[in-house]
């Protein structure tokens, strides 16, 4: 039996939280964004390469429109974190999420997230974890969904904890931290079952 081509995978571009919206990335958003990693830069340092020095925002505009591209395409299923208005609509962007690293045939995904630090410990990125994790083993049929996290990063760890990720194990000098150097992966996982 063939498998459906990705691409034909009906993904919702907005899924809405009790006090968040995960919106899919469109065009024309790029200086938000841009705006909202500048404002998170001394936050993500420590953890993400692609947060050492504020963004322009053309290159915002150019990510914003890759992640679309993927999004259509089914490669990368990122969403922006907003939180809601009273009328249901899209707020503020507090920051990023999503479906990454995706194995269609095992139907595994990877949650990864970011928040800027004036959100942070308010519960938005377990909310949005937990969201993606409803999408995922629902709608989607992942049979596996893990988050993956620098073992220094105690905020992640904490998230994945929080929305029942079991943790796996350490994978030992499994990446490169921003300084260059090797860092621990710790793995955390939900199956389906």
């Amino acid at each position: 039996m063939a498998r459906p081509d990705p691409i034909l995978i009906q993904v919702p571009e907005r899924i809405k939280g009790e006090r968040i919206i995960l919106a899919a990335p469109v065009a024309g958003l790029g200086p938000i964004l841009a705006a909202t990693v500048a404002a998170s830069l001394e936050h993500l340092k420590p953890w993400m390469p692609w947060a050492q020095e504020a963004p322009s925002m053309e290159d915002s505009e150019a990510v914003m429109r890759r992640m679309q591209a993927d999004f259509i395409a089914r490669r990368d299923l990122c969403f922006q974190i907003y939180s809601k208005a009273a009328d249901g609509s899209c707020a503020e962007m507090l920051g990023g999420t999503g479906l990454h690293r995706i194995d269609w045939e095992l139907r595994k995904f990877e949650i990864g997230y970011w928040i800027r630090p004036s959100s942070a410990g308010r519960g938005y990125v377990s909310e949005a974890v937990r969201l993606l994790t409803e999408l995922a083993f629902g709608q989607l049929r992942a049979r596996r969904v893990e988050i993956r996290m620098d073992e220094r990063n105690l905020a992640s760890r904490a998230v994945a904890e929080a929305c029942g990720f079991e943790f796996e194990g350490l994978l030992r000098s499994d990446a490169l931290g921003v300084d260059g150097e090797p860092r621990d992966t710790q793995v955390y996982a939900r199956i389906s079952g």
